[in-house]
């Protein structure tokens, strides 16, 4: 029986968050935390930040894929038949971040996401064929990327390409001026925007306009995630429900993005490799004398847009909410004793962003800090900004 609008939730969603290692401490991603292995990620994610969806990526590993299949066969997680794996009150999406490189091209990494452990293994048999190092993270895989989507579909899968206007490795920023030029358009199913670009930025390139935006924590570590999620209508915390969500069927969609200010993205602003800010294009900057740069993500979205600001701001309007919203470690006062506080009393993260009032918080933690915590929930604040790899700093 179909759900009908006034069945949907909103649950909360982060699609990219890497794994560190094995349970036996086989390294998975070189430059994550040994920490982030997928039992613990699961943990996190539920009883911690009150996540009710996240796709773990890596998970193509053979190693990983030991250790999903030892947690099913425990019973301690168990396959939903709608898709994904349930942990407590979270869904679990099987994901693998893929580099691919087109003839004459920079390398560009997507994200794809299978409906079950027994597709991702079918998927990473699949995978083996063109990859040479299956046990680690974001390999180079040799296949032509249109083939790369095909099997993805072929399975059930989705296709997203990953933070697509970073200066290293993505669709915009080393790979293509026209995404159309590389990729299927038919065959992708959602643009991850993070972790420099917001609705409004992304909105300025016409070819984006089918699409829905996600931004996701691309986390390194276990505090990393849920530093940028989103809010999805869906009857349940499904992999069914979430490729509804992206195609926008039967009222499910996506409610809204909770992101960094992009001014707070180590990759917004030009600099040239030594860190100086480059508000023109110059052949050599005029502080430190080096000719070597570092695009920044609006300057690269400027280059691209063919869009007015007026019009990306219409088509940015008639998207999902993009809320910047700053983490809770990120606000001045919230150390590691007064997080401890505030999970104590409201549970999980989620709670404390979108449930607790601010007198709610100010019996817990005072009313500076309160106050603070409400601020920064709204994104009313002052930033420096990020650029050449530092992100940007906040002030409140």
């Amino acid at each position: 029986m179909t759900a009908n609008k006034t069945d949907l939730t909103t649950y909360y969603g982060d699609f990219h968050i890497h794994i560190g290692a094995t349970s036996d401490g086989v390294p998975v991603k070189i430059s994550g935390s040994r920490n982030l292995t997928f039992e613990a990620i699961a943990r996190e994610a539920s009883e911690r930040k009150g996540l009710q969806l996240i796709g773990i990526i890596d998970c193509h590993a053979p190693g990983v894929l030991a250790d999903i299949e030892r947690l099913l066969d425990s019973g301690e997680m168990q396959e939903h038949a709608d898709g994904g794996i349930r942990y407590g009150q979270t869904t679990i999406i099987l994901g693998t971040e893929i580099e691919f490189k087109e003839h004459g091209r920079g390398a560009a990494h997507v994200l794809c996401y299978l409906p079950s452990f027994d597709a991702m293994k079918h998927f990473s048999t699949w995978m083996s064929q063109y990859v040479r190092n299956m046990n680690l993270s974001t390999q180079r895989n040799y296949a032509r990327i249109t083939d790369i989507q095909e099997e993805t579909a072929a399975h059930g899968g989705v296709f997203i390409p990953a933070h697509v206007f970073t200066p290293h490795k993505s669709l915009y920023g080393s790979c293509a001026d026209r995404m159309c030029d590389v990729l299927d358009m038919s065959l992708i199913d959602g643009i991850e925007v993070g972790l420099s670009a917001d609705s409004k930025m992304a909105s300025y390139i016409k070819e984006l306009d089918g699409y829905h935006f996600l931004t996701n924590s691309d986390a390194h570590s276990l505090n990393k995630i849920a530093r940028e999620y989103n809010a999805l209508n869906l009857a349940l915390p499904t992999f069914k429900e979430w490729v509804m969500a992206l195609r926008a069927n039967e009222g499910r969609g996506i409610k809204a993005n909770y992101g960094l200010d992009p001014r707070l993205g180590k990759y917004h602003q030009t600099t040239c490799v030594e860190g100086h800010y480059q508000p023109n294009k110059r052949q050599k900057c005029e502080i430190c004398g080096t000719s070597r740069f570092i695009a920044g993500v609006s300057d690269r979205i400027a280059e691209l847009a063919d869009r007015s600001e007026t019009e990306a701001e219409q088509f940015a309007a008639m998207r999902a909410p993009y809320y910047h919203q700053i983490p809770l470690e990120y606000i001045p006062g919230v150390g590691p004793k007064t997080l401890t506080k505030l999970l104590s009393q409201f549970g999980t993260e989620m709670n404390v962003l979108h449930q607790a009032t601010e007198e709610e918080l100010a019996a817990v933690v005072g009313a500076d800090t309160a106050k603070r915590i409400h601020v920064a929930r709204g994104g009313d604040i002052e930033i420096a900004n990020g650029g050449g790899g530092k992100y940007g700093r906040v002030t409140l």
